[in-house]
């Protein structure tokens, strides 16, 4: 657990970094460094001896992974499409799922009882070098112009009427403009409390169910339930950016979960597993919403000239939430023998999340940045 909340703190540090580099460098570079860091980590942990090794590769193994996730990935995807960028993101948030989805029971029904943990990861590290780190450097490109080409396949003719929909892209705004405006601020309270109440519910449901009387199969199933239910949230949310304004579809996702929450807490011995699994998919749903919703409020309310370091930010404060918050819920739980304070707390936080994030208006001009 020590390592796996090392790999998340790397990756929340090192977001903001990670997106100036994408803004700087280009997607592609940094997303075959990025594998190439973490399969080395994968290899340097396959050939630990002591646990201090053991923790330095999971820190290498975090910053190989946000320097190689949806911080360039969604980048990418915003520069090349427009007319329906949020669907875009959902598909690609649906494939970073996916992946967990396929390498999960393959590595845990196959790899290690076959070969051993060791040798497991040494496998995964060969793997994604070797696949991964080509197709990077063959196949991506940051933004259409890079292939002398336009978002959407459009003609030159079309892309300066393709572009009026979202006027803040081809506009050079920096962080530190972006930093100036109550805009990213709102947003950043939002995902900041918000990740804290998702995290700290997602990490204690199951000892919370489990308390409450109910087997772990039920609990552990549940907690897949939520994975599949996030997959589909991400495709849909990201459809539904493409139809109503960001923040909209935001709050949508964010009162999801708020209902979840209150569906968790109405759980009782008697209540009946088709209530676990109501919670579970609503949860999955508003979960899902976060990544399509995010990344659209981030390139419609900042345009795209700085979209990584903003976006990187962004990721960095979210991570925050994500990480302090089952610190948080597991600490009221042993002070109080219960998590009733808990719920109250993370559906007190998403009703914020929901009204900051409402608040929140797009910048209309430099002034806006500038005071």
């Amino acid at each position: 657990m020590i390592a796996l909340s090392i790999y998340l703190a790397v990756q929340t540090v090192a977001s903001p970094l990670v997106g100036r580099m994408v803004d700087r460098y280009g997607a592609r570079k940094i997303i075959a460094f990025g594998t190439m860091i973490s399969s080395l980590s994968l290899i340097l942990i396959s050939r630990t001896h002591a646990l201090w090794l053991f923790y330095a590769g999971y820190a290498l193994f975090g910053a190989g992974h946000v320097t190689s996730g949806h911080v360039p990935t969604s980048a990418i995807v915003s520069n090349w499409f427009q007319k329906r960028r949020g669907t875009a993101i959902g598909i690609m948030g649906v494939g970073i799922g996916a992946g967990g989805l396929v390498m999960a029971p393959l590595v845990g029904n196959y790899f290690i009882p076959s070969f051993g943990w060791s040798k497991s990861y040494l496998i995964l590290g060969v793997l994604s070098g070797v696949i991964t780190i080509p197709l990077a450097l063959m196949v991506i490109r940051t933004k259409p112009a890079d292939m002398q080409l336009y978002p959407d396949g459009v003609e030159s003719a079309e892309a300066e009427t393709l572009a009026q929909p979202l006027p803040l892209t081809s506009n050079g705004f920096t962080l530190r403009m972006v930093l100036a405006t109550s805009a990213f601020w709102l947003i950043a309270v939002s995902y900041l409390v918000s990740s804290f109440s998702f995290a700290g519910i997602l990490q204690n449901q199951v000892p919370y169910l489990e308390g409450t009387g109910f087997p772990i199969t039920i609990a552990a199933t549940a907690f897949g339930a939520v994975g599949l239910g996030s997959a589909v949230g991400k495709f849909g949310f990201g459809w539904l950016c493409d139809q109503i304004r960001p923040k909209y579809a935001c709050s949508i996702g964010l009162a999801l979960g708020l209902a979840a929450i209150l569906t968790l807490m109405n759980v009782n011995p008697a209540s009946p597993p088709a209530m676990i699994w109501l919670y579970a998919i609503i949860m999955g749903l508003g979960v899902g919403s976060w990544l399509p919703t995010m990344s659209m409020l981030t390139s419609t309310a900042f345009g795209l000239t700085s979209y990584g370091a903003i976006w990187g930010l962004i990721t960095c404060i979210h991570g925050a939430g994500s990480t302090v918050g089952p610190m948080v819920v597991g600490y009221i739980y042993d002070t109080t023998g219960n998590y009733n304070q808990a719920f109250i707390i993370a559906l007190a936080l998403l009703a914020v999340a929901i009204a900051t994030i409402l608040a929140m208006r797009r910048p209309k001009s430099l002034q806006d940045f500038t005071g």
